[in-house]
């Protein structure tokens, strides 16, 4: 068994579309039971310590036939789009089985059992908010779905859908959605205040348990009794004592206490879904802040404790937000993706981010088009993941440092710094995420080995090598000098 790492470095592959690229490469059809070993070896050269295979369950004929109605908002990611293109949101899941287009769930076994070989876990995809619209509980349980009334589906259609029970009863059942956009008209809506479900949910959860060493979980947030009340009002009971949540991990854990749950959280609600159990959360404020360039409220937001941040999921792009090098593009990119892989806390890397792909490909659809790699962003990834290798960004103790002016101006307010420290190693970390030549001293504070020696700093990102007086760094601090994004990763080394 492979105990998950301190910092998990997870590396999320759209499993249809990578296995879809696959074959074409090889001119003969790639599943996840026969996938080639050189696939396998270009996981392990990222450098990630678990994998995420986003969409590997079952797209109902439903979900499909729903995708179809939208080709032509997926034209512009792939122009030349053909109907066998189109397979469906993975996130209007009709059943938690493994497509056999992929491999089935032989094939996922031997694909975990490789991954395992080669010391990397698997996370797979969990929706706890909602099924697709053709998912068997529609027919055979109606009473775990929200419920409308002829009424409803009459005024707001878009949130709302008829369907037939397996008694022949017309009902009418809402649509997923969240309180703030209308329905997903490709989903049913989950009732999570209803015993039967969260019973139904927690057997599911143990099969894939069986199956993965953790779940990412979609739009966790949702299941809470207070969001899931604002949300659907008068069309449920009253909220159970118990969160949804709080009935669900304690169980799973007690069958496979190594087994973590992910959440895709918003809302400022991070903090209280790690109290209900989850081993980790998405940070999306600190992405927001970085799309921003707002460096004061990234250094505010850092100022967070450390066990929190441990417990954060950080990212630049993932399937559900644009690709970091069309949003950010690659200069910017960079120092971006130094802060979200070298703090405290996961690293969230997507399938294509390092070669600099630009187009947010729609889950509906499982072909890519063609991009050219970018070679020097590519570059500098293979020197980040190189380098976040080190166990000092697992094991190692953080602080985030004061940076003061270098010079007669303002600029040591664009820059970020923060350091590591582990038995006498030392990484100083600082990034400059605005168009703005930088300077500013860091101070060292807390570092108790610096001013007896003087140091070489070695910057693992372009190889400069620095001698530095280690009474001064002490005293005034490390003074440097950013060019607009720019990064320096320091590695000391005593002169």
């Amino acid at each position: 068994m492979i105990a998950w790492p301190e910092k998990p470095i997870i590396y999320e592959i759209n499993t249809w579309v990578w296995l879809d690229s696959l074959s074409r490469g090889y001119n003969w059809p790639v599943t996840l039971e026969n996938l080639p070993d050189h696939a396998l070896d270009e996981i392990v050269d990222t450098g990630c310590n678990v994998v995420w295979l986003m969409g590997v369950w079952w797209r109902s004929p439903a979900a499909r036939a729903s995708a179809g109605k939208y080709a032509a908002e997926y034209r512009p990611a792939l122009p030349d789009l053909t109907h066998d293109d189109i397979i469906g949101s993975p996130y209007a899941v009709g059943a938690y089985l493994v497509d056999e287009n992929l491999g089935g769930a032989r094939g996922l076994a031997k694909f975990r059992q490789r991954l395992h070989e080669r010391g990397i876990l698997l996370i797979l995809d969990f929706v706890p908010n909602h099924i697709a619209t053709d998912h068997a509980w529609v027919r055979v349980h109606p009473d775990y779905l929200v419920l409308g009334s002829p009424s409803d589906l009459k005024k707001n259609p878009g949130n709302y859908f008829s369907a037939r029970s397996a008694t022949g009863q017309l009902i009418v059942v809402a649509h997923g959605r969240d309180p703030y956009f209308p329905g997903w008209i490709d989903t049913t809506q989950l009732n999570a205040f209803n015993k039967g479900l969260r019973a139904a949910v927690l057997a599911t959860l143990l099969d894939i348990a069986a199956q993965c060493d953790g779940i990412r979980c979609d739009m966790a947030m949702l299941m809470l009794n207070e969001v899931f009340k604002r949300t659907w009002g008068d069309h449920i009971t009253s909220a159970p004592d118990q969160e949804f949540w709080d009935d669900i991990i304690p169980a799973v854990h007690a069958q496979f206490p190594d087994f973590q749950f992910i959440a895709e959280v918003y809302w400022g609600m991070e903090a209280r879904l790690q109290e209900l159990g989850f081993a980790y959360t998405y940070d999306k404020h600190l992405y927001d802040l970085v799309m921003q360039g707002n460096v004061s409220e990234i250094r505010a937001h850092l100022t967070a404790g450390v066990d929190y941040q441990r417990r954060s999921i950080r990212f630049i792009e993932n399937h559900d937000e644009a690709r970091a090098a069309e949003t950010l593009g690659s200069q910017r990119s960079q120092p971006a993706a130094t802060l979200v892989c070298t703090l405290p806390g996961g690293a969230l890397l997507h399938q294509g981010q390092f070669e600099g792909r630009r187009v947010k490909l729609p889950v509906q659809i499982g072909r890519q088009p063609y991009e050219p790699v970018q070679e020097e962003l590519h570059a500098f990834y293979k020197r980040l993941l190189a380098e976040i290798r080190h166990p000092i960004y697992a094991e190692g103790d953080w602080r985030l440092f004061e940076v003061v002016p270098g010079q007669n101006n303002e600029s040591h307010k664009n820059l970020i710094a923060y350091g590591w420290q582990q038995n006498g190693a030392y990484r100083l970390v600082v990034v400059n995420l605005t168009g703005v030549q930088s300077q500013a001293h860091v101070r060292l504070e807390g570092w108790p080995d610096i001013p007896q020696h003087d140091w070489h700093l070695n910057d693992v990102l372009n190889g400069d090598l620095y001698l530095r007086q280690g009474d001064l760094l002490d005293g005034v601090g490390l003074y440097v000098d950013l060019a607009p994004y720019q990064s320096h990763i320091f590695d000391f080394e005593r002169a």
